[in-house]
């Protein structure tokens, strides 16, 4: 096991930049979440730090030991891909022994770690198949058990998971991260499914156009996002992103929008007075759907006013989308909730729990300033 650190990495093709100087350290077994929509580069630093890539600039370090220009076969790391990458001609045996016999391992030595690999994965009847005689999810189990036969440093998994069913994803997420409680090796996964980031990871790290936009526990990401643009990635719904200004009015600072004014209260919203100072003018109002309360327009009662425009019932929730001016804002309720379309109805929500973002994007939190 051995704890990874990437400082300032980089990686250009051409003229696109697909990793823009991410700092990053995962610690001795960790396990990490690269999350992002495709094309954000984190399949690209996987094969960085693999060394199936070589950095425009930057350092990549394994165990305290600098790899930039180490050949990826002595950099003990195994990587899973998102094909399997299993030889169709060869055995289940012969696939997982594969790297172990390039490594020129004595016989029994790499029958003997063979079968132990299988049996942590639980495919031993399956060391005489071709992959071609296999389903989806044995195939991926060969591919983790040719991974940890090498007993790696680092475990480096791209998305491992994509090309299996629901149900089957479900278990197999399941089965992997009891495998890592097992083996406890640090591992980097990278994915652009936000409930195996949710569920998987031990801290997420969040990335846009090559740029690391967060990075944290997935409660913390989840409930108090650095950007406009996590705010949004994380969960489904996303969180309700309303444009106003922030503004001073008789000493008090406000945001206000078509038909609406929210009172800031620095010390509820975790906002510094210079904070808000500083980011007076446009600014964006974000809330999570679970965190709007919906009321009757005739109540007396401040709020959002807006029109509901849809219902989805979803079993366990009700969405409900209410227009508010040019947004279209969901709300999360009880599946029996007495809301239908076309009422004029009130939002009303905790401060405590919204955020408000700068021009930049950015959350004006002080935890972020």
């Amino acid at each position: 096991m051995a704890e990874v650190i990437l400082r300032q990495l980089t990686k250009q093709f051409g003229q696109v930049t697909a990793v823009d100087e991410v700092s990053l350290k995962i610690p001795d077994g960790e396990f990490l979440v690269l999350l992002g929509p495709s094309g954000c580069g984190k399949s690209t630093i996987l094969r960085l730090i693999s060394g199936l890539e070589d950095a425009t600039s930057g350092e990549i370090a394994i165990g305290g030991e600098l790899v930039n220009f180490t050949d990826p076969t002595e950099r003990n790391v195994a990587m899973v891909f998102q094909n399997y990458a299993l030889y169709p001609h060869m055995t289940v045996f012969k696939n997982v022994a594969f790297p172990l016999e390039t490594a020129k391992l004595g016989r029994s030595a790499v029958k003997e770690a063979v079968e132990r690999a299988a049996k942590i994965l639980e495919i031993t009847e399956l060391l005489d198949r071709h992959p071609e005689q296999l389903s989806g999810g044995q195939r991926q189990r060969v591919a983790l058990a040719r991974a940890i036969v090498r007993e790696p440093l680092v475990f480096l998994m791209d998305e491992p998971l994509s090309n299996l069913d629901a149900q089957l994803r479900l278990q197999t997420r399941l089965e992997l991260m009891a495998l890592h409680q097992r083996l406890g090796i640090t591992t980097i996964y990278v994915t652009h499914d936000q409930v195996e980031a949710m569920t998987m990871g031990r801290r997420i790290a969040v990335m846009q156009s090559g740029r690391l936009q967060q990075v944290g526990a997935p409660v913390d990401v989840y409930h108090t996002p650095a950007t406009t643009f996590v705010a949004t990635f994380m969960g489904a719904p996303p969180m309700n992103l309303v444009t106003g200004d922030i503004r001073a009015e008789n000493g008090r600072w406000q945001f206000a929008t078509k038909g609406y004014t929210l009172d800031i209260e620095p010390s509820v919203m975790q906002i510094d007075a210079s904070t808000l100072q500083e980011s007076a003018g446009p600014a964006t109002l974000g809330v999570r759907p679970e965190h709007f309360s919906l009321l009757s327009a005739t109540a007396d009662a401040d709020g959002i006013p807006g029109v509901v425009q849809f219902l989805e019932p979803v079993g366990s929730d009700l969405f409900v989308a209410v227009r508010v001016g040019e947004h279209l804002v969901q709300v999360r309720m009880p599946p029996d909730a007495a809301v239908s379309e076309d009422d004029n109805v009130r939002l009303i929500f905790d401060p405590a729990k919204s955020h408000i973002f700068g021009s930049d994007d950015r959350n004006l939190r002080a935890v972020f300033n």
